[in-house]
């Protein structure tokens, strides 16, 4: 069975591009455009085998999405890249501290989304 990704994203170009280059490799892709949205599914049981969250969402931003998501026992581990046009240091240390794995400034190019990916998710 296919692993599961979360790609987390307030811009639908977004959600579809980043979809379009983890179907190519075999990922069953699941999309929230918010935060509120993807804690929502997590929380009733969507199990990501990793989320890729957009930093600047709406009311929840993506800092505190992954802050809340390290609270459920299933995503307590889980890799979860941050994909954001943002590039500030505080903002890449606050993104660390809340628990995210990694981080890939936007425009993101396809192959090395696709490389980050397969370190964080040996198998894929």
């Amino acid at each position: 069975m296919a692993e599961t990704i979360l790609i987390v994203d307030d811009s639908p170009t977004m959600l579809m591009s980043i979809e379009s280059v983890l179907k190519k490799i075999g990922v069953n892709v699941e999309k929230a455009d918010s935060g509120e949205q993807a804690l929502s599914r997590l929380s009733q049981g969507l199990k990501a085998r990793m989320m890729i969250t957009d930093l600047n969402m709406g009311k929840m931003n993506g800092i505190e999405l992954i802050r809340e998501a390290r609270k459920l026992a299933h995503m307590r581990f889980a890799p979860i890249l941050m994909l954001t046009t943002e590039s500030q240091q505080d903002k890449r240390n606050e993104a660390k501290a809340a628990g995210a794995t990694g981080w890939i400034v936007k425009p993101v190019d396809p192959e090395n989304l696709v490389k980050v990916v397969r370190q964080l998710v040996p198998g894929l």
